[in-house]
């Protein structure tokens, strides 16, 4: 048995946290480990839509990021936390007009046509842009992509655009798919989305719902030492319980982004055969948020949101729900993220009287039953610990006569329910933050963005002047003038709370000590898993 690190503070450490062990000797370990195999893996939903391209999504990277592959990939050791991929270089422009992106040579589609810079034109301007929930923010201002040669890509963009966006965000937005197959087709509703054609290390075998997904082995991948393993199986188990009983039973050999229950965590780490491991999230800090729509009266009114943010105790959230693995959070960029973060903004402490006599001063009286007013609570359903604020929340805004009705789903559903149809009063949300606030972050709570587009302000808020700020930052070239303006966004997020930021936490992957190299980048249960190997 093995424990790699297994804390509270190794859990919240930023992107900038090391393996212990050189980049050559994990080089040279990733060589000399054994091929063949298969791989079999715990996943607790089935994404409706398993293209990265459209849905940039933990759930769909965690079995398309196999399949499909990025421009380049997050990495412990490479120049800017980078590691290429299907782009070999990337440089931008002095004046943030254009970034020229070299591609690899001799990859081909897992069909047998060759990968050109035609499909990574066609990527950006017809998919990332249009479709994607984030890459519509990131690449707002493309304006072309010129393909001079099938080896070079040259994205123009209409107004200057930071590189350090672009490069930030190239291993979350930019995943290629082919474009003859997906030209001249409806790409959203295209089967190609759930029966992945792409260039990576694994192939897409098949998927039977509520069973697994099936990967197997690409042997003409571009990496002639890759992939190590014949086969890797996602078995699904929403049930979280009954992962930890799966890896001790062996019947399967890997459980990532805690899908081992915290509350297992310190008997598992004692049984033989297998090791906890708390790196490889360094790139991914998940945000545990209230989602709010505005559409509804009370919920517009400020008041009632400043109520509802002193009636939760975070710390409590903290230390019963996350066992103490997470932070209590001040705002939408986390504390580990020291670039952007700034402590300078409004706090709502735990103080359920004072929520009590906001309510009752603005006009929200309590009823002979003691409640106010009744709102739709729905829990995101993906992990544990966001089903259980959900529980939570609702005896918190018992206490200050608001009556939660909490309406589970499962992940499909949850997700129409909430960025589609809009029938939600408050949500349980998971939001993702990746280094940068204009990944995933600053699409939470900017206006304008269509229904339908999941892990976004589907809320109807609307606040211009938080618009502005987003709109100059995605302009802005200078880092330290870019920097200044993420610190006035957290500041008017704060104080409007659009939406209320609860807590930031990290996961921990469960795996056989028969599996090899994991968790060595810092996204790595969401990466290729190439040279990841099973001892034989």
């Amino acid at each position: 048995m093995t424990v790699s690190s297994i804390s509270r503070r190794t859990l919240m450490k930023g992107t900038a946290l090391l393996l212990a062990s050189t980049a050559l000797a994990r080089q040279a370990l990733a060589q000399a480990a054994p091929a063949g195999g298969r791989l079999i893996v715990a996943a607790d939903s089935e994404p409706k839509n398993l293209n990265p391209a459209i849905v940039a999504s933990n759930g769909v990277f965690f079995v398309a990021s196999k399949v499909i592959e990025p421009l380049a990939e997050a990495s412990f050791d490479g120049k800017d936390g980078l590691v290429p991929r299907l782009a070999t270089s990337w440089e931008g422009s002095d004046d943030g007009l254009s970034v020229t992106f070299k591609l690899r040579d001799g990859v081909t589609w897992h069909d047998g046509k060759p990968f050109t810079s035609v499909d990574v034109a066609f990527s950006a301007l017809n998919v990332w842009k249009p479709l994607q929930n984030l890459g519509r923010l990131v690449f707002a201002n493309l304006e072309a992509v010129d393909t001079p040669d099938d080896y070079t890509a040259i994205f123009r963009f209409s107004k200057p655009t930071p590189f350090q966006l672009i490069r930030n965000a190239l291993p979350v937005v930019t995943s290629v798919v082919a474009k003859h197959i997906f030209d001249t087709t409806d790409i959203a509703t295209n089967p190609a989305n759930n029966t992945l054609i792409g260039t990576g290390p694994f192939k897409f075998a098949e998927h039977k719902p509520g069973e697994y997904y099936r990967l197997t082995r690409n042997e003409n991948y571009w990496d002639k030492e890759q992939p190590k393993l014949d086969e890797i199986v996602f078995r699904v188990l929403p049930d979280r319980e009954a992962a930890g009983s799966a890896l001790e039973a062996e019947e399967i050999q890997l459980a990532a982004f805690s899908a081992v229950p915290l509350a297992d965590l310190d008997r598992i780490s004692k049984v033989a055969g297998i090791k906890v491991i708390s790196k490889g999230y360094e790139a991914l800090t998940y945000q545990l948020v209230v989602e709010i729509n505005h559409r509804r009266k009370e919920l517009a009114d400020l008041r009632v949101r400043q109520a509802i943010a002193q009636a939760i105790d975070k710390k409590f959230v903290v230390d019963t729900i996350f066992l103490g693995y997470a932070a209590a959070s001040t705002g939408p960029v986390p504390k580990n993220a020291p670039q952007f973060y700034t402590p300078d903004v409004a706090a709502y402490d735990f103080n359920p009287a004072a929520a009590n006599d906001i309510l009752d001063k603005a006009g929200y009286k309590q009823g002979a039953d003691g409640n106010r007013f009744t709102l739709k609570l729905r829990p995101a359903p993906y992990f544990n610990e966001t089903r259980q604020f959900g529980d939570y929340l609702r005896q918190a805004l018992a206490v200050i006569g608001i009556n939660a009705e909490i309406v589970n789903a499962d992940a499909a559903a949850h997700q129409k329910a909430v960025y589609t149809d809009h029938d939600f009063d408050l949500a349980v949300g998971p939001p993702v933050f990746r280094g940068d606030p204009a990944i995933s972050t600053t699409i939470l709570v900017q206006s304008g963005t269509p229904a339908g587009v999941p892990f976004s302000n589907q809320g109807g808020y609307v606040n211009p002047e938080l618009d502005k700020i987003i709109l100059q930052a995605s302009e802005t070239i200078e880092t330290a003038a870019r920097t200044d303006l993420y610190r006035k966004f957290q500041q008017l997020v704060v104080a409007d709370l659009p939406l209320i930021n609860v807590a930031d936490w990290g996961f921990v992957t469960v795996a056989r000590d028969t599996v090899l190299n994991v968790s060595n980048n810092p996204r790595w249960a969401v990466s290729n898993w190439g040279d990841t190997a099973l001892q034989s």
